[in-house]
């Protein structure tokens, strides 16, 4: 199946089930799409689910088959790929009528696409004319990818049911991979959250990864990022496997969903510059160490330096944004993840999150320390997995059950791992506070801190069990979820064609409230990030810290001036939205300035 989008967006992958599923949504449309591949029970559970609608015969894989993890990721994928298939092809099979499918494929399609100018010269066709055209139309249609997404730090070895710890091609993220390994997808693993030695180890036995006679590889490797040397690091560490990078997926450190990996002050536009500068430079380093080590492993090389696609995605939330950082930086694409939760057609959201959703406001979004990675989570404060957190702490049972284990890698009171937002953690972390022999408020604020723990795992899957009415494996209803900030500035329920039409210029789904360009609202974020920072540590205040965040403060600043003198480039914004993105960069600019570190006692 062809993995070429004609759409210069794609859908990053969200939670662990907001995107389970959709590819069999979306990609006979066209649209790239991700998928979490970390969770099997809800994969097994969406199989069986989708098996039933296409008819298919369903065979459990339970837990005592030997890698089963594997076996049901597998066994997912083909049936996505399976069903994708089917879709495209009956779309192409399709009369070009009114009110068929066909139809919205090519007028969802961008504005300056040729495939859409033929669509249009169809139908103002007649005849023999009319006819050739629709079957080249037809055969124009590609599927969007179905792509896959291993967060790299989400590798936890497992035990058997006795307790005996299998080896490490039994870990989580290693498991999954050898899962899309074995599936007959013809598509991109996306590794995010860093490096995991462990895991791109495991990567030079997967075959398809390597160039066939042909030159052609059958599946590829996207890395997230989140800097130029971030970049070339882990490209360099797998080029020397003789791993090619197709694709380098940018996201901004803060103003994105889910996980937030906050740079050193390093700031979004900055970071594309020095991609846009380095491009050349990053490709072709990486070609001579990959081709170097491919020639020692006796496999064929490549004859001309592969694709590397560059692409951006945290907080785009208007056409010119998107249009913007594809001309100047030169991008591929872009990813727009946090707005299509408000789309029932291509998200699982549960009816009752989406309201809440549709009529959030700013502070509704925040960044916590929800996530037991111990990572800054962006989160929704009236999740009624956030309600159910403060109301175990009322009950005086903080804490959740732990049943997936996802998440579990504190030993300090056990052998093996268990998960900080567990209630065995939480019981036995607020017995040693306790026993402490510090002041009733020192012991509130770690208790506090213990507490803000939340389970994940159960409430990042539950929306696709709500919506799909499948039964919950543990009953657990309570929904977590993880917009980026950028959400606040969309409110309502939109259509597939509503949400894409926006991207593309076409129609405005932006609410009434006053947003500033993606770049000051992420700088925004930053500043309020380094304040936090420095409030939460003035108390052990050390030379170390005022170096590290001196540095963050001045990295901020030279972003400031960067984006100051780009300010003539944004051609496609109005002088209005200009004229405040300066005023706006001068109030930030002002506050860093009148931020001052502790004293150093």
């Amino acid at each position: 199946m062809s993995n070429l989008s004609k759409h210069t967006f794609h859908i990053p992958v969200m939670g662990i089930a907001f995107t389970i599923d959709t590819p069999i949504k979306l990609a006979h449309f066209g649209i790239s799409s991700v998928v979490s591949i970390i969770e099997d029970q809800v994969i097994e559970d969406m199989r069986k689910l989708y098996s039933s609608y296409e008819d298919e015969e369903f065979q459990p894989i339970p837990d005592t088959v030997e890698d089963y993890r594997s076996k049901r990721i597998t066994a997912y994928l083909n049936l996505l790929d399976k069903i994708v298939l089917r879709k495209t092809e009956d779309l192409r099979k399709e009369s070009f009528e009114s009110g068929y499918s066909i139809q919205k494929y090519f007028e969802m399609l961008p504005g300056d696409s040729e495939v859409k100018s033929l669509y249009y010269e169809m139908r103002n066709s007649e005849g023999k004319r009319k006819s050739e055209l629709q079957d080249m139309l037809r055969a124009s249609i590609t599927s969007g990818a179905i792509d896959v997404n291993i967060m790299t730090k989400l590798d936890k070895t497992n035990y058997t049911k006795e307790g005996e710890q299998l080896s490490a091609e039994y870990s989580d993220a290693v498991a999954a991979l050898r899962g899309f390994a074995n599936s007959k997808l013809s598509s991109s693993v996306v590794f995010s959250a860093g490096m995991n030695p462990r895991l791109y180890g495991y990567c030079e036995t997967v075959s398809d990864f390597y160039p066939d006679d042909s030159g052609l590889q059958r599946k590829k490797i996207i890395l997230k990022v989140s800097d130029f040397r971030s970049a070339m690091i882990q490209g360099k560490f797998l080029a020397k496997k003789g791993l090619w990078i197709s694709e380098f997926r940018i996201e901004s450190g803060l103003n994105c969903g889910g996980h937030a990996f906050a740079t050193d002050g390093l700031l979004l536009g900055p970071i594309l510059e020095e991609f846009k500068m380095k491009r050349t430079q990053l490709t072709e380093e990486l070609f001579a160490i990959c081709n170097s080590a491919l020639a020692e492993r006796g496999k064929t090389l490549f004859e001309h330096i592969p694709e590397v696609r560059i692409t951006v995605q945290g907080g785009i939330g208007t056409y010119q944004e998107d249009k913007f950082l594809r001309d100047f930086y030169s991008l591929d694409g872009t990813g727009w993840g946090s707005p299509f939760l408000l789309v029932p057609e291509a998200t699982n959201v549960d009816e009752a999150t989406l309201h809440q959703l549709a009529r959030a406001k700013q502070e509704d979004f925040y960044l916590s320390n929800a996530s037991p990675l111990g990572v800054p989570f962006n989160n929704f404060s009236k999740s009624t997995s956030e309600i159910q957190r403060r109301n175990r702490i009322q009950q005086g049972r903080p804490g959740s059950p732990c049943y997936k284990k996802f998440l579990s890698g504190n030993t300090e009171f056990t052998t093996q791992p268990i998960c900080t937002a567990s209630r065995q953690y939480q019981d036995l972390k607020i017995k040693q506070i306790n026993e402490k022999t510090i002041t009733l408020l020192e012991k509130e604020n770690e208790v506090r801190m213990v507490v803000e723990k939340e389970c994940l795992c159960e409430g990042l899957t539950s929306p696709a069990y709500i919506k799909n009415s499948v039964e919950l494996p543990h009953k657990l209803k309570a929904v977590a979820i993880c917009p980026g900030p950028n959400l606040a500035f969309f409110s309502g329920v939109f259509s597939l064609e509503e949400m894409v039409g926006h991207i593309y210029g076409r129609k405005d789904v932006l609410n009434a409230v006053s947003r500033p360009n993606m770049f000051v609202n992420e700088l925004n974020l930053y500043v309020d990030y380094l304040k936090n920072e420095i409030s939460k540590n003035i108390a052990s205040w050390t030379i170390r810290q005022e170096k590290q965040y001196n540095t963050f403060k001045e990295n901020l600043i030279k972003g400031i001036s960067y984006y100051k003198s780009i300010l003539t480039e944004m051609k496609s914004e109005k002088n209005l939205m200009i004229e405040r993105m300066k005023s706006e960069l001068e109030q930030a600019e002002l506050k860093l300035k009148n931020i001052y570190f502790p004293e150093l006692v």
